[in-house]
């Protein structure tokens, strides 16, 4: 065994691949046949990694933490508290370097690649955003295009619904749904599980049959990352390639309604930001908005009728243009968007808000906000 476990540790793999335990079950995201971590019955998480010649090992997750500890064989183990449901990055810091587990697949987030481990919610909690075999599946395409504003090639992620295929001459309306700072076009389709939402509305006559488009908000490092660089700037140069690219190239190359009524734009964080950006400065192009723990704090009671070039000055005008105007957060977090809400109904703006019970500035938060955004968009 313990030649096994030297063999094992020259090419770099943990001792989770061939540990065994009664306690808990491997995370959804563990790569194959890898047994740690593990997600225990309280929901806590067990993690064990093989490290011999490491002096210290913590496991980082959700901004704590753990230190493991290590046994004679070299093998390192920890059990955390209690972890909230829903999915959570994490890192390893091995003898001060923060790494990723290389026993679990990695995401983009934090502004870097990290590990993930999903805390499942009950089964039936979690129904909406699960696979469900009984019913048809669309596509979630990876796609690549020239960008005219940047001069330089670029990638989005394209959902398209089941029927897509099927119903040939059927044109289709379109949301575009942003990522927040520190991820990127990759996160909804992955962290988000958008497309089990979108499956699961659409079989269920809950949302109408739509393109989602997932690219990146050019907002994939941390603020302040980029020398000088003015909050108002940090991804503010996503809109016009938005604009002026990528609605033209999802146009022209997919079956879509090319028309404002049946265009709808949402994102996340800071995503949420770029998305009041983009479409109440452009409401030629948009008629349906949402924010998912957007960032607003741009946005002032004091201000609301100079915001954004005027567009809330005359209520009456707003509310006939926009179909759609969404406002959601977690219960746990503290994003304002409750506070917004509140003061754009006080000077006649019609906005529907939704709070997420019990989950903070997470991926849990987003896929229930985009699950109680979709019934809304495309009814007029």
């Amino acid at each position: 065994m313990k030649k096994l476990i030297c063999l094992l540790s020259v090419i770099g793999i943990s001792l989770s691949l061939i540990s065994q335990s009664l306690v808990g079950l491997p995370s959804e995201t563990n790569i194959p046949e890898a047994q740690y971590p593990k997600v225990n019955e309280d929901l806590s998480a067990t993690f064990k990694i093989f490290a011999p010649e490491v002096t210290e090992l913590q496991v980082d997750i959700c901004g704590r933490r753990y230190p493991m500890a290590k046994d004679a064989d070299g093998a390192w183990t920890v059990t955390t508290e209690p972890l909230v449901v829903g999915f959570h990055y994490y890192f390893l810091l091995v003898d001060g370097v923060s790494v990723t587990d290389p026993s679990v697949d990695t995401f983009f987030g934090c502004g870097r690649m990290a590990s993930g481990i999903e805390i499942p919610e009950k089964e039936e909690n979690a129904a909406y955003y699960s696979f469900n075999k009984e019913i048809p599946h669309g596509q979630v395409r990876e796609c690549h295009y020239y960008s005219e504003i940047e001069k330089k090639q670029r990638r989005c992620f394209v959902y398209t619904p089941a029927e897509y295929e099927t119903n040939p001459t059927k044109r289709y309306p379109v949301l575009y749904l942003q990522h927040g700072m520190g991820e990127n076009e990759t996160g909804w389709s992955r962290q988000g599980k958008m497309s089990f939402i979108m499956d699961n509305q659409i079989n269920q006559g809950k949302c109408v049959p739509m393109i989602v488009v997932m690219d990146y908000g050019n907002c994939g490092y941390i603020y302040g990352a980029k020398k000088d660089e003015t909050r108002e700037e940090f991804g503010a140069s996503f809109t016009p390639i938005l604009l002026n690219d990528i609605i033209p190239y999802i146009d022209t190359n997919f079956r879509t309604i090319n028309d404002r009524d049946y265009r709808a734009m949402a994102g996340l964080s800071w995503g949420g930001h770029q998305t009041f950006n983009t479409t109440l400065n452009n409401l030629d192009k948009f008629a349906h908005i949402g924010a998912f723990s957007g960032a607003l704090f741009f946005i002032r009671k004091e201000n609301l009728k100079e915001a954004y070039n005027g567009v809330f000055a005359d209520a009456a005008t707003f509310n006939k243009r926009v179909h759609t105007f969404f406002l959601g957060m977690g219960s746990e977090e503290n994003m304002g968007s409750k506070a917004v809400s509140d003061s754009l109904k006080e000077i006649g703006i019609e906005n529907v808000f939704y709070e997420s019970e019990g989950t903070h500035h997470e991926w849990l938060t987003w896929r229930r906000c985009l699950n109680e955004f979709l019934p809304l968009i495309f009814k007029q």
